[in-house]
């Protein structure tokens, strides 16, 4: 399991501050209701922060990947950085779970490289056109990462 994807040179702004930590509280409300979101399928993503050890929660958005599996994209918005919850996974692979369909489930991520990236990216983007937006917005290639129900 690699996460290796470098921050760009250039982006959009990196979403952060007191309004985005209040928008992503109220949306994961939301997500736990109905497990969607502007009509999306869309999880609530757990994982321990690489410097504070403390948990952190983020809603994303999540795609159908083979035999059950999700994919999730570390876009960012189209930031130059990989947003923090990619550097958790890397550096606490085993403490990843999430909240998907009522329920909590530990997940082995894995992020998607070459031609197996290509074809998830082309389905998301099928699907959710608007992560194409994102990737114009920086030069990096923005990491797909498949999540996987721990036994």
């Amino acid at each position: 399991m690699s996460f290796d994807t470098p921050a760009g040179t250039r982006g959009a702004r990196q979403p952060s501050g007191p309004l985005f930590r209040l928008v992503n509280k109220l949306m994961a409300g939301r997500i736990r209701r109905s497990g969607r979101f502007r009509g999306s399928n869309a999880l609530i993503l757990t994982t321990v922060g690489r410097k504070t050890g403390q948990e952190r929660s983020t809603p994303v958005n999540w795609f159908p990947g083979p035999d059950g599996s999700r994919l999730i994209v570390a876009s960012a918005a189209g930031a130059a950085g990989n947003p923090g919850w990619y550097y958790n996974i890397a550096a606490n692979p085993d403490k990843v779970r999430i909240e998907v369909e009522g329920r909590t489930v530990a997940v082995d991520a894995e992020q998607l490289h070459d031609a197996e990236r290509e074809r998830a990216w082309e389905q998301i983007v099928s699907a959710s056109p608007g992560f194409a937006d994102y990737e114009k917005k920086t030069d990096r290639e923005l990491p797909v990462i498949r999540l996987t129900e721990r036994n």
